[in-house]
């Protein structure tokens, strides 16, 4: 058995612990069984966003005629877009595991691990136990129980950013963010692209206007199956064939390529926390105090496998938290989520903050919405922006924001205006009275906002 101060389980944002408690000259164990850097470096958020930039210079030049400007694309690298990627987040992992094996007070664990008693873990054949545990192993793509699934080779999003041929046809289920991004990726770059959503329409999590404009606008671009679930899947030859129900009528699909999309589960379980007596809820998300400690003294947990929000800014904002509480037992601050918001980097991006509609309404809320169109501004009808729009939510009475919801071009930056601003706890007034640069497109933001009946 090897004791050490702190054990950190996993190297994503809970590096930004154990960097702390190593400046401090407590001896850590890093545990991790894959690449380091976490699910956003190596498989989420930044090669998908290297991937879909290719695809959003695409789009660019499938729309330049909308300008006057007469434009083709002779062919797609699929090898040199996935490798740009690729070899970006290799080599950050590389150096990220480096640091980490050359800091002093660092030792790092390369593979998988389980606890096997209190505070104890089993890792590459050794038994490593401290004091203070930090769990942040995160999440993997959910696989749903389908006849026939385990027959096909399907890939989830863990594979598709690293795909070396591009398939010529695709079926994707699910209708959340990971779909929706993925079936930009792949589609604006010539892939067919078919989506099987069980809902009635797509990113049911967000306000109810903006995600009926996005599956409309999906609809246009994709081959949208919406009220479908899927019974079985097989093999015919190279193909993938999918039987599938559609409002009670049953139809056959097939693809080159099947994509899962369909949310993600906490890793909980391969680590085996019930061992050293950690609670989980039903789905298995590790529970926590608003600290984010267990109910195991000294056993904290952070980022996705917490389930609070699966969000990279979300982890890191926990992680300082985390290292705060675990430094400064006598002074520990409850983690502050207010006005978190998240991006979709799909085409047309997606961005919110705060409430949506419905839930200003279950809550009963006295709230006020407004939605002002990109295409009524002036910048927003020069790029052509015809689908785009913002919709405001503020108290009716004290004016404090609410909530902030976004379709459109560039809408991962318009919102963050509004994030800061609930952030300090200002009103909506701190976006109607400011000066915008004429003509630029946050106007749209302004104007969402003027339209609201606050104070009547």
């Amino acid at each position: 058995m090897k004791s050490f101060d702190m054990i950190v389980i996993g190297s994503g944002s809970g590096l930004e612990v154990s960097s702390e408690a190593a400046e401090r000259g407590l001896s850590v164990a890093v545990v991790e069984h894959g690449p380091f850097g976490g699910t956003c470096l190596n498989r989420g958020c930044i090669p998908s966003k290297m991937l879909i930039h290719s695809a959003d210079v695409m789009e660019t030049i499938q729309r330049a005629d909308l300008f006057g400007i007469k434009a083709e694309v002779r062919s797609v690298d699929w090898e040199f877009i996935v490798k740009r990627a690729v070899d970006s987040v290799d080599g950050d992992a590389r150096a990220v595991e480096e640091g980490n094996r050359q800091t002093p007070k660092i030792t790092v664990f390369k593979d998988t691990a389980r606890f096997v008693g209190e505070r104890a873990l089993e890792v590459a054949g050794v038994r490593i136990t401290a004091e203070t545990i930090v769990i942040a192993a995160g999440t993997r793509p959910r696989v749903p129980e389908i006849e026939g699934l385990s027959d096909v080779p399907f890939i989830t999003s863990d594979q598709a950013l690293r795909l070396p041929n591009q398939p010529r046809r695709l079926i994707i289920l699910g209708g959340g963010y990971i779909a929706a991004e993925l079936a930009h990726f792949f589609g604006a770059l010539g892939t067919e692209v078919t989506i099987v959503h069980r809902g009635p329409r797509l990113l049911r999590q967000e306000d109810d206007d903006v995600a009926a404009r996005f599956t409309e606008v999906y609809t246009r671009r994709f081959t949208l199956l919406l009220n479908t679930t899927v019974r079985r899947a097989h093999r015919d030859g190279e193909q993938i064939v999918l039987e599938a129900a559609t409002d009670g009528q049953t139809r056959t699909l097939s693809a080159d390529a099947l994509l899962l999309a369909l949310g993600r589960v906490p890793n909980s379980d391969l680590l085996d926390v019930a061992a050293t007596g950690v609670a989980v809820d039903e789905p298995g998300y590790v529970k926590t105090d608003e600290y984010l400690e267990t109910n195991v003294p000294g056993v904290w947990a952070l980022g996705d496998i917490v389930g609070r929000y699966l969000l990279k800014h979300s982890a890191n904002l926990e992680a300082a938290y985390v290292a705060h509480n675990i430094f400064n037992a006598d002074s520990k601050v409850a983690v502050d989520y207010h006005a978190m918001p998240h991006a979709i980097f799909a085409s047309p991006q997606v961005a919110s903050v705060g409430l949506t509609e419905r839930a200003a309404k279950e809550q009963g809320l006295p709230y006020v919405a407004g939605a002002y169109s990109y295409y009524d501004t002036a910048y927003g009808s020069s790029i052509e922006d015809r689908d785009g729009f913002v919709k405001a939510l503020a108290h009716q009475e004290t004016g404090e924001i609410l909530g902030c919801h976004i379709i459109g071009s560039e809408a991962s930056m318009l919102i963050q205006e509004v994030v800061n601003a609930m952030r300090m706890r200002l009103g909506a007034d701190a976006i109607t009275q400011s000066i915008y640069v004429h003509p630029a497109l946050p106007e749209v933001v302004q104007r969402a906002f003027g339209s609201l009946p606050i104070g009547g």
